[in-house]
């Protein structure tokens, strides 16, 4: 189980934890994105697109940059991932950090990049020779963030994590430290009561 640094954080992490479990996770017969099996799943986006969870999203995501980076997280500038997933969250800790010492800009990273206008794969900030942070709503594999990791060493920017809202522990962890990423979650399978699958 994991902990947010303030008893108000926490406060917002225990609420989200209570929305999670009553609204986003469905039990059933579910095939993940890698192609397995499994009984339930949690759908995040039903969650960071909503008015209750998004400000707290925004707080618990900022807050898990910033002390899972230690030292290092006042060299971000940026976070963002891949297109569709990342992007409320995204905007979300933009919006959190606004009124911090070191605000955050956002981006997004389209699956693949245009075929018109600049041709750019990674909208919004400006990432070229910048360190950032990879955010997703859960990860099964780690596949998405490292496709966005990838888009996003090809545009000069320097990826230095990736931090999910929930960790699925389905492998997606080892994936990401593999790559040399640090990995960070704010809410994982025992915090929510379930069992790995």
């Amino acid at each position: 189980m994991t902990a947010s640094s303030t008893p108000e954080l926490e406060a917002d992490r225990q609420a989200l934890i209570a929305l999670i479990g009553a609204e986003a996770v469905f039990h059933g017969d579910f095939t993940l994105s890698s192609g397995k099996k499994a009984s339930y799943y949690v759908d995040m986006r039903k969650l960071t697109l909503d008015h209750r969870a998004a400000p707290a999203i925004g707080r618990i995501m900022l807050d898990l940059v910033r002390t899972g980076l230690g030292t290092d997280a006042d060299t971000i500038v940026a976070v963002g991932g891949l297109t569709l997933g990342a992007d409320p969250i995204a905007n979300a800790v933009m919006h959190a950090s606004v009124d911090t010492e070191h605000p955050l800009d956002a981006f997004v990273v389209r699956k693949e990049p245009k075929d018109h206008g600049r041709g750019r794969q990674v909208e919004g900030a400006d990432v070229v020779g910048k360190r950032v942070v990879v955010l997703e709503d859960t990860s099964t594999t780690g596949q998405s963030a490292l496709k966005a990791v990838e888009a996003l060493r090809r545009e000069g920017a320097e990826p230095v994590a990736v931090a999910v809202i929930v960790d699925r522990k389905t492998g997606a962890q080892a994936a990401i430290e593999d790559a040399g990423l640090t990995w960070l979650a704010a809410i994982d399978l025992d915090d929510l009561g379930l069992a790995p699958q």
